[in-house]
């Protein structure tokens, strides 16, 4: 157990709740029907499914900010979305849960959305509504000016969350890490891609061990070694403060500047990891904001990742499940 463990269950009992997290990235609509299949159809050699349940649920960039709301944190979300009624669905739940989505931009084309067919337990088709272009000049200067606002507003901390759909451009990226930089506001990114180099100069960045192989382009092993080997390499080649690799069942490797550490895994059982990495960049984000010790804030995330695991589907934990997952490690002391 880590020396700080009262000031950990300090910050998640009371401290969220002063801290202020901005999330930028692509932001999507999760949607569901669930149905059940007992023929094929006549018109085509497919199965007919009969719905029986609709679910609509916060994707990408907006799963974070999920995330941070529930946990009590005082969350923005900026990103784009289109002129539909997938923007209706994603700005009702957003609401609903607290978020503040005034930086959120309207465009033509498409709110990125992914719908789902379930019949009985298994996935039959998905369609996916999306524009995957790159944002043009002028989304790219209101979501500066966005950025600048929260910014002077002294935002705890700001997460960016790519999934390439064409928010997180490298000149966009680049302007929101130097300007928080320079005003001493941590940023933790998601990566997706190879590119890295468009997040040079970050705090923190956390990807997963399939992210980190093909951003270095070989394989690395899932051990500790290798992996510090390779976060570390990279760090120095982007200047990088702080790599944090999320292991799968082998928990999670905070490699910064000073200390290195690896943090197995809390999961009693893995039912889904949907949306843990979201789950992940969430918890550390607040904890940051909340200016807990790094590891601290590593170890706070991978217990959150470990209880996300555990529940099928995407899912978001809320305080309290964080603070009785943190009782339960501290009556083991």
């Amino acid at each position: 157990m880590y020396r700080n463990f009262k000031a950990i269950k300090a910050f998640v009992e009371s401290g969220i709740s002063a801290c202020s997290v901005l999330v930028i990235g692509d932001v999507m609509l999760d949607k569901y029907y669930f149905g059940e299949v007992k023929r094929i159809s006549p018109e085509a050699p497919v199965p007919i499914t009969r719905v029986l349940e609709e679910k609509e649920t916060l994707g990408g960039a907006a799963n974070v900010a999920h995330n941070l709301a529930l946990l009590g944190c005082k969350t923005y979300l900026a990103g784009v979305v289109g002129n539909d009624h997938h923007r209706d669905s994603l700005n009702r739940i957003l609401d609903s849960k607290g978020v503040d989505y005034t930086g959120l931009i309207c465009k033509n084309g498409p709110t990125t959305t992914k719908l789902r067919i379930i019949g009985g337990h298994q996935q039959m088709l998905r369609l996916d509504f999306e524009e995957t272009a790159p944002i043009d000049s002028e989304i790219e200067l209101k979501l500066k000016a966005y950025v600048d606002s929260l910014i002077d507003q002294k935002i705890s901390s700001v997460i960016i969350s790519d999934y390439a759909k064409g928010i997180c451009t490298p000149t966009f990226c680049q302007y929101v890490i130097e300007k928080c930089s320079k005003n001493n506001v941590p940023v933790i990114i998601d990566p997706k891609g190879t590119n890295w180099q468009k997040y040079s100069g970050a705090a923190y960045i956390t990807p997963n061990l399939k992210e980190l192989n093909e951003a270095v382009h070989i394989h690395v092993p899932n051990n500790d070694d290798e992996i510090k080997k390779a976060a570390s390499a990279m760090k120095r080649r982007l200047r990088i403060k702080n790599i944090l690799v999320t292991r799968s069942e082998k928990g999670l490797s905070l490699i910064g500047n000073k200390r290195s550490v690896h943090i197995p895994t809390k999961a009693q059982e893995v039912f889904d990891v949907s949306g843990a990495g979201d789950t992940v960049i969430a918890v550390l984000g607040a904890a940051l904001a909340g200016q807990l010790d790094p590891v601290d804030a590593a170890y706070l995330a991978n217990l959150a990742a470990g209880v996300v695991v555990g529940k099928l589907g995407t899912y978001a934990i809320n305080r309290n499940e964080l603070i009785e997952a943190l009782i339960r490690e501290e009556d083991k002391l």
